[in-house]
């Protein structure tokens, strides 16, 4: 083989696709945080999630060999992922039959839905920024359990003749299925183990994949990794040119792209001084299974909160004897119990979620100097000393890591 035949096909178009990924990408962020040399690196850093994500999904992403592997989260930054879920993600093959069987854990959530084509796939409308909306949801706290405690459920096109066990109708373009598993209690390990697998093949083992599946995946990659290193880029700067900053926030809903049926989101830009701090007050629902809030930066990736004060859900957050329950968003630690930590971001975004709610309202929000910040939180709002906020801080790292990241 001469020097000139070296090559594997496919792979120079993938590189390509990376070597021009950096302009691309940067293209999307705001002019006024374009030149930071801080926010490029975080985009770099947004970029590899992307990469190894999507290098998962190639290497794992044959529909009639499916299981669920590692989603986005607290490694694969981007998207804005919940501090509380657990994200897991199977292709499928549309047209296709499948069993999943397994343990549906105790968590506060657990949902499985059914999803079409990415932008960034084969079948995918790739002119869109967005992917669609979610074809089906399917609750796996709802599923009927053996005496053992699992489950077994089939999901195909239509009912299996003669079968009256759990079935999931699976809908005409579904190419993937999506689960999300929130673990609001830390210290709750108890979480989902399933399986999947395609009914409707030949017995035995899988052959050996093609040369041209094998290239096509490659060139898909290349595909997946610009997508997802520029998604949800203009969020926040859309937010800002409508107003929605500091002091404003804004509904959000998601079911035309991403979103979790029964879920809608309540958020507004931040841009504050060192000495500065924004109070979000939000009345919980008199109906709520879950809510929670946190923190995002100019690249669209949750703020750190495996390490800082940067997230709070309804387990761990105060809520005053008035019912209302009030965030503070500071860079530096004003000592209250529901801090949200900017980590030395000068400027983000702000967002909590209801889930399966009823009675919400928006919440308000008020920007104070940092030393008047109790000033305007009710005086039984406890104090959270330095050394009490360090052995936080090192709870939150504990149970974290002690909890599946998928």
């Amino acid at each position: 083989m001469s020097q000139a035949d070296m090559t594997i096909p496919g792979w120079d178009e993938f590189v390509e696709k990376l070597r021009d990924l950096p302009r691309e990408v940067l293209a999307k962020l705001p002019e006024r945080v374009r030149d930071d040399p801080q926010t490029r690196q975080e985009l770099g850093r947004k970029m590899q999630s992307a990469m190894v994500f999507s290098l998962l999904d190639s290497l794992a992403g044959d529909g009639d060999y499916p299981f669920f592997r590692p989603g986005n989260g607290f490694i694969f930054n981007f998207g804005q992922p919940n501090a509380d879920t657990i994200y897991r993600l199977a292709k499928v093959t549309p047209g296709g039959s499948y069993r999943l069987r397994g343990k549906p854990g105790k968590l506060r959530a657990a949902i499985i839905a059914q999803r079409g084509p990415f932008p960034c796939e084969p079948g995918g409308e790739a002119d869109n920024v967005q992917p669609g909306p979610s074809l089906d949801h399917h609750d796996l706290n709802a599923l009927k359990l053996d005496s053992d405690g699992w489950f077994d459920v089939i999901l195909s096109p239509s009912r299996p003749d003669g079968y009256d066990g759990e079935w999931w109708e699976l809908q005409l373009h579904t190419n993937k299925l999506w689960f999300r598993g929130v673990n609001a209690d830390w210290r709750n390990s108890d979480v989902p183990t399933f399986s999947i697998e395609r009914l409707d093949i030949a017995p035995g083992g899988r052959e050996r994949p093609s040369a041209a599946y094998l290239k096509d995946q490659l060139h898909w990659l290349g595909e997946a990794v610009t997508f997802y290193s520029g998604v949800e880029m203009a969020h926040i700067e859309a937010m800002r040119d409508k107003g929605f900053i500091n002091e404003k926030l804004t509904y959000y809903d998601t079911t035309d792209v991403v979103g979790l049926e029964g879920q809608f989101y309540f958020e507004t830009a931040y841009e504050l001084a060192d000495d500065e701090a924004l109070i979000i007050e939000a009345i919980i629902p008199p109906v709520v299974e879950y809510w929670s809030v946190m923190l995002t930066d100019e690249v669209f990736e949750t703020t750190d909160w495996h390490n800082n004060h940067s997230s709070l859900n309804d387990t761990q957050a105060y809520v005053d004897n008035d019912g209302v329950v009030r965030f503070v968003i500071s860079a530096k630690d004003p000592g209250v119990a529901n801090w949200l930590d900017t980590v030395g971001h000068r400027s983000g975004q702000f967002q909590g979620r209801w889930f399966r709610s009823e009675g919400a309202t928006l919440p308000t929000a008020k920007r104070v100097p940092l030393a008047d910040v109790r000033k305007h939180l009710p005086s039984e709002t406890p104090f959270v000393t330095p050394a009490q906020r360090d052995a936080i801080l090192r709870e939150r790292r504990m149970w974290l890591q002690q909890h599946r990241l998928w």
